[in-house]
């Protein structure tokens, strides 16, 4: 696979190469550049160039190429999920899934943009201005680095790609190493559906490289990433030296809360379908399981019936529930968290084996409150830790006693508790009756605290990859 610099398709200047591996069967699926400083140099030089063309392009035909590039996915759409199955672990029921949305976010994303209205500031609103009226609009900020991450390589390319050329702004996309393929057929798309040249660049290579050289960058003016929380605070701190907008969607560890009244069958299901979807690596997936301790036995024993059916496996295979980690790596660290967890007092309830780059589908029960687990340590991997409380009070302060706040959700028939809940909880949304995975594309989704920094949807990214512009007409009106 190779980048894409002006309009053609390009290696890296001095031929290095990553390897992307898929993580079931460790076998080569392709390889990528590793794209040098200069080669970044050239892209962001295309990009800055086309961008004063590009927006100046009205909205609406902004909008004709991106329904383009749509049809263009639906021919694609069976290989496009194949090679983003090969290259995640993720099984194909979820590709499949994950390249469907581009359906609905594109074409969402299209029509906000045609309804980016200003406001007006009309004469009289103060002292001095009888006779100035002030006019506001949206103007794209310029070049905007997309930095995409490895859990949702298309959901997350279309959260943050779509917005930012609707805008008027160019794009320099960077996925992630460990398998950008499908982001890069993506971008190619892009290429075919007619967008000029130059908005739409492409560099691929390591975080540590090609992402910080990016986020550093002088005529970057805005990067928009999904990853951890540290991967965030180390972007934030690279782009300030510029004062570069930025907006960052980071880890979780939401709290996901049963109480006394809940509905208890409903509470089993979205726990199981939410911890262990794309086998546990998702960033608002809930992470701690806060159960009353009067259903705190029978939980436990519901989700372990349904827990245990999951078929792991080929994440080609149509059965296959519970695929890979993106990496052995990413599975290595996550054992090691278990089995901290357990040496902190935790009793192994379900699975807790690695092989490879699986992780069995794990259940810790008892887990005391001090647990590194059930406060600052997200796990990005299938494992359910689960602890009882007693009273209201008790549940609302470990939920909030950590560094992050992505979500939580809270499962209950009681309103006022659901009221409650909502505005105690310290983080960005809160799902009643639901888990915190619950994600619209046109809710403003983002995290407090160490979560991030900005939301993002349809609601409110366009928000984020602007400027405000003011335009005072003074002296317009006279008496």
């Amino acid at each position: 696979m190779k980048m894409i610099i002006g309009n053609k398709f390009v290696t890296a200047s001095d031929g290095e190469t990553i390897p992307v591996t898929n993580p079931y069967d460790q076998s080569l699926v392709d390889s990528i550049p590793q794209a040098t400083q200069n080669d970044v140099d050239l892209a962001v030089s295309f990009a800055t160039k086309a961008q004063k063309s590009w927006k100046k392009v009205p909205v609406y035909q902004r909008a004709e190429l991106a329904m383009a590039f749509v049809e263009l996915v639906r021919k694609n759409k069976d290989e496009l999920a194949k090679t983003l199955t090969r290259e995640s672990g993720k099984n194909i029921t979820e590709a499949r899934k994950e390249i469907d949305n581009i359906f609905t976010a594109w074409p969402a994303f299209c029509e906000k943009a045609k309804h980016l209205y200003g406001h007006v500031i009309p004469n009289g609103m103060e002292r001095g201005h009888d006779n100035n009226i002030v006019l506001t609009k949206r103007e794209p900020v310029g070049v905007v680095a997309c930095i995409i991450p490895f859990n949702f390589p298309c959901n997350l390319f279309n959260q943050k790609v779509a917005p930012a050329l609707l805008s008027g702004n160019a794009v320099i996309i960077k996925p992630a190493s460990e398998n950008p393929l499908t982001v890069c057929k993506l971008a190619s798309l892009l290429l075919e559906a007619g967008f000029p040249s130059g908005v739409v660049q492409l560099v691929t290579g390591r975080g540590s490289a090609t992402g910080n050289y990016l986020c550093e960058h002088e005529n970057i003016h805005a990067v928009t990433l999904t990853g951890s929380s540290s991967v965030g605070i180390s972007v934030a701190s690279r782009a300030a030296a510029t004062l570069k907008k930025v907006a960052l969607e980071l880890g979780g560890n939401d709290a996901f809360i049963v109480l006394e009244d809940a509905d208890l069958d409903l509470a089993v299901r979205e726990a199981a379908q939410a911890r262990f979807y794309n086998a546990g690596q998702i960033c608002c997936a809930p992470k701690r399981f806060l159960v009353h301790s009067s259903l705190y036995n029978e939980f436990l024993e519901e989700t372990v019936k349904r827990v245990s059916v999951l078929k792991s496996g080929d994440p080609m295979d149509e059965q296959t529930q519970v695929g890979t980690l993106i990496s052995e790596h990413a599975a290595i660290e996550v054992e090691k968290q278990i089995n901290l967890t357990l040496s902190q007092g935790a009793r192994l309830v379900l699975g807790g084996k690695r092989t490879g780059a699986f992780i069995e589908p794990t259940i810790l029960a008892d887990v005391a409150a001090s647990a590194d687990i059930l406060h600052n340590m997200e796990v990005f991997g299938p494992v359910m830790p689960v602890i009882p409380f007693e009273t209201e009070e008790e549940a609302i302060a470990l939920a909030n006693d950590s560094v992050y706040g992505l979500g939580g959700s809270v499962f209950t028939q009681d309103l006022v508790k659901a009221a409650r809940f909502s505005g105690e909880l310290e983080c960005g949304s809160v799902v009643v009756n639901g888990s915190s995975y619950f994600r619209s594309f046109e809710m403003p989704f983002g995290g407090w605290k160490q979560s991030g920094l900005g939301t993002e949807g349809v609601y409110s990214t366009f928000d984020e990859l602007t400027n405000i512009k003011c335009i005072a007409l003074k002296g317009i009106i006279s008496f």
